[in-house]
């Protein structure tokens, strides 16, 4: 707690950093080389805390590190001298002993295959301690994996967890529920799988907004309410580059924080990759290198391109392939056949290049998509648009599969609404009407005064 406080209330020195590694040491030195499982039981929250807040202060240490142009020559030698200080291998290396420790692996794939949890748990896994640490370390490495920019190995950590279970294990832990959701649909949108990033960032930004107001009574609303933030910045980069529909409620906060945004990304060009660099700077997680720079080197290392320009740099590469869908569509949409040379003209593009951009979109319109279950990179290629062409020469031949809207529950729903307002005016006017007809207290007759 002491470590906590100053890392949120105070900007922490190198010693201090050097002192809170050593007292994460200790603690996990204490739970791991037990002769046998220690005699203690903490909340899930708590425990979910400590091992956020371990990987909280590695990355802080990372950002810190990186920095060579503000530290002082004392600070470059300490740093030099203790390299083993937040080592990336000394970390991951802690998290994936709490999960071989706790079984917590076996006993995961063992409740899916309807075994004996309690055996495949082992003499420490059975105790909620251990247990629960190993759990929060699976979540906790996803976390590591993506600000490592390793997205594959960060959905294949959760191998045996099932996100669709509502009584998974980290749903009791708010922060934790929100946390798994947006490092799974970050990791997504950076693989190109921008459906299931949207239907990752719906599903609990669904849950967010329907638990605010219980939320608002825990320490943990002000992180839910900006990690909800985050997630609706990244899914209005998502729809930009892959248009869907998604629910309503969904749909109106993001015309409302992200309206304009969203409109320019929708028109192409330089405006949208200056919007999506905007947008994915301040919803993307804190991206870290795991090697220390180079001390003997300060002026090369000072050159060294930080990992979060790298990451936009990536992903701006894969986003301008991407708008050219939502481009296209907007204007084949409108025929059914068209030659290459008039819309070449309505693009003003070479219709050379116009041929190359269609060949793009017929590639981009094809997504995996994953089919449920808890392994995430597994998924079917699918159609992600309802709209497909085929090129003949220099005719371009459009069809379109249009999916009925489902009207009625649009109409019930807001006809409910304009009910409820109606009723709230015949209330209040009502009310006036009662008041109006009461006389004032300057009109109230007064008591005769007897003589």
């Amino acid at each position: 707690l002491y470590f906590r406080h100053i890392y949120s209330r105070l900007h922490p020195s190198l010693e201090v950093r050097f002192r809170s590694f050593e007292n994460y040491c200790a603690l996990f030195n204490f739970i791991l080389n037990s002769d046998g499982p220690i005699d203690l039981e903490l909340p899930s929250q708590w425990l979910w805390d400590i091992v956020d807040e371990f990987i909280y202060q590695f990355q802080s240490f990372c950002t810190h590190r990186s920095r060579v142009s503000k530290h002082t020559p004392e600070e470059i030698a300490l740093l030099k001298d203790n390299p083993q200080i937040w080592n990336t291998y000394g970390v991951l290396n802690v998290l994936y002993s709490l999960i071989q420790k706790s079984n917590i692996s076996q006993q995961l794939l063992v409740s899916k295959q309807g075994g004996d949890v309690i055996e495949a748990a082992g003499v420490f896994g059975v105790r909620p301690l251990y247990k629960m640490l190993g759990y929060f370390s699976i979540i906790g490495l996803v976390r590591v994996h993506c600000m490592l920019g390793d997205y594959t190995l960060a959905l294949q950590t959760l191998e045996n967890i099932e996100l669709s279970n509502s009584r998974a294990l980290f749903t009791r832990v708010t922060a934790c529920h929100v946390t798994v959701y947006y490092y799974v649909g970050f990791a997504y949108l950076m693989m190109g799988r921008y459906t299931d990033a949207i239907q990752a960032f719906v599903h609990i930004l669904t849950f967010v907004s329907r638990t605010k107001q219980y939320q608002q009574r825990s320490f943990q609303f002000d992180t839910v309410n900006k990690k909800a933030d985050q997630m609706y910045a990244l899914l209005a980069i998502a729809i930009s580059l892959s248009p869907v529909r998604v629910d309503e409620n969904i749909h109106n906060h993001l015309r409302e924080a992200y309206g304009d945004q969203q409109h320019k990304m929708q028109r192409g060009g330089e405006e949208a990759i200056d919007v999506i660099s905007e947008l994915f700077l301040f919803s993307s997680p804190k991206f870290i290198s795991p090697n220390p720079p180079n001390y003997d080197n300060l002026e090369a290392a000072a050159k060294v391109v930080e990992p979060r320009s790298f990451q936009l740099k990536t992903f701006l590469r894969e986003a301008r392939l991407q708008l050219v869908v939502p481009t296209l569509r907007s204007f084949l949409k409108l025929y059914t056949t068209m030659g290459l040379d008039r819309l070449s003209t309505f693009l003003e593009m070479d219709p050379a290049e116009l041929r190359n951009q269609l060949i793009v979109y017929k590639q981009r319109c094809r997504q995996i998509k994953c089919t449920g279950g808890s392994d995430l990179l597994s998924g079917e290629v699918v159609a992600t648009t309802d709209l497909d062409f085929a090129l003949q020469e220099d005719m371009i031949f459009i069809a379109e599969s249009r999916v009925g809207r489902r009207y009625a529950d649009w109409f019930i729903r807001n006809t409910n609404k304009v009910q409820d307002i109606i009723n709230s005016l015949e209330n209040r006017q009502k009310a006036v009407v009662a008041n109006a007809g009461k006389p004032s207290a300057e009109q109230q007759p007064q008591p005769a005064v007897a003589a």
